[in-house]
């Protein structure tokens, strides 16, 4: 069945998040084309102007790029995921594009500094649970991230102690084993230069612009279960997508 425009978005909104999922879940993968702006047009019932926004939309997330003699098609190698798509995307086990992967290289108890207790809301120096992943492209190192939990939490979830990755997501295991549910995030980014612990992180030279950037990730009740800080080398789109709404 033929999809069809629903309000209130606008139309053009409405066909960039069908397609934005379809490339977030892997349904539409690396090199993968798109329905060019004329299929668009017939398949939605909407004008080709509209579908060509549609494009022009896609194109500025850095999700697809327009190939010559091919047409438009899917480019995640530049796309950078944020806390929300990795909250979101992790339910479903797929969270990087094809040609990605990660590998947790350590995960070990060690005492909360003032900044990391401040973000999990723990007494500085209480025992937090450090895990660290490395995302590479190919065997390029892309970006690395280091999440923090309250050291009670691997009481009851201790596969968080191990580097093999949770293949149910870390949101679905801490749930299940818990009750707490990840239900809301926020973040703050910053480029900035890379130090020389980063420019070995990253391998790029000390000095290279990078991103830079912390996160929470809440429970049900406000509560903070996770906190992190991660680094992207350069070259990489950020993509949002949200809504204004007038007051």
């Amino acid at each position: 069945m033929s999809p069809k425009v629903q309000r209130p978005d606008p139309p053009y909104k409405q066909v960039v998040q069908h397609i934005r999922g379809q490339i977030k879940s892997g349904e539409l993968k690396n090199g993968d084309r798109i329905p060019s702006a004329r299929q668009l047009m017939k398949e939605w019932s909407i004008s080709l102007a509209t579908a060509a926004k549609v494009h022009s939309t896609l194109r500025a997330e850095g999700l697809v790029q327009g190939v010559s003699g091919v047409g438009t098609i899917v480019s995640t190698q530049e796309v950078v995921l944020g806390t929300q798509d990795r909250l979101i995307a992790s339910r479903g086990g797929k969270i990087y594009p094809k040609n990605e992967h990660a590998r947790i290289v350590s995960s070990e108890l060690v005492s909360a500094s003032e900044q990391v207790a401040d973000g999990l809301g723990v007494t500085a120096g209480a025992p937090v649970l450090r895990r660290v992943r490395i995302t590479y492209r190919d065997e390029n190192v892309v970006s690395a991230s280091t999440s923090w939990f309250d050291g009670t939490v691997v009481q009851q979830a201790p596969r968080l102690l191990e580097t093999e990755r949770i293949l149910e997501g870390t949101p679905a295991y801490i749930q299940s084993c818990t009750g707490r549910t990840m239900t809301s995030a926020d973040e703050r980014v910053t480029a900035a230069a890379a130090s020389e612990e980063e420019s070995d992180a990253l391998q790029v030279p000390v000095g290279a612009p990078i991103l830079r950037g912390r996160n929470r990730i809440f429970d049900e009740h406000g509560a903070v279960i996770e906190y992190g800080e991660f680094i992207s080398g350069p070259g990489r789109w950020r993509s949002y997508d949200y809504e204004i709404k007038s007051s």
